[in-house]
């Protein structure tokens, strides 16, 4: 199977309460940790090519993310994952909020850490580019480093400043 089903969020609702599905979220820990569905189990897709769903049967897969576009870009890896059914939760979480269904959200959750890189990243070219314009020059050469290594993580799939980002202290997993 290479692709999968899409379906709407008031029919997982029901396949869930009747225990028809299984609600699978492939977002990041992050991701999951800040605001997931009650039920669903965490499988990033981060991991994802290594190991493999095991379902009861009778039950069907349902894959989530955040608005369904990296369900549906990956859906054909996530299809192999599971033997049986498998469908797409269509337009993720975000879809599912929008149709008024629960989530379970905590506040206290670090940010996801593409927002994290967003905002300091943001910050450093704006440093870099006040202090070049009214202080001196250099200051722009900020700017263009950070334009540089998003370029350089963009095209390699590596982030030093998320890297540097998951060691401080407000991104610690706590133990269980």
């Amino acid at each position: 199977m290479s692709t999968l089903t899409k379906i709407d969020a008031a029919s997982v609702e029901a396949g869930l309460k009747s225990g028809r599905y299984h609600l699978i979220d492939i977002r990041e820990p992050d991701e999951y940790a800040r605001e997931h569905i009650p039920g669903a189990v965490s499988f990033p897709l981060s991991r994802a090519a290594a190991a493999d769903v095991k379902l009861e049967a009778g039950r069907t897969a349902v894959f989530h993310c955040k608005s369904g576009m990296r369900t549906e870009t990956n859906c054909a890896m996530l299809a192999e994952r599971v033997e049986g059914e498998a469908l797409i939760l269509e337009g993720g979480i975000e879809a599912w909020k929008k149709a008024g269904l629960p989530v379970t959200a905590n506040a206290k959750a670090p940010l996801p850490m593409n927002r994290q890189v967003q905002i300091t990243a943001g910050l450093l070219v704006l440093t870099g580019a006040v202090v070049g314009t009214f202080v001196h020059p250099a200051g722009y050469a900020l700017s263009g480093f950070v334009g540089a290594g998003l370029t350089f993580a963009g095209i390699s799939g590596w982030c030093g400043m998320a890297n540097v980002l998951a060691l401080m202290p407000w991104n610690r997993v706590k133990a269980a």
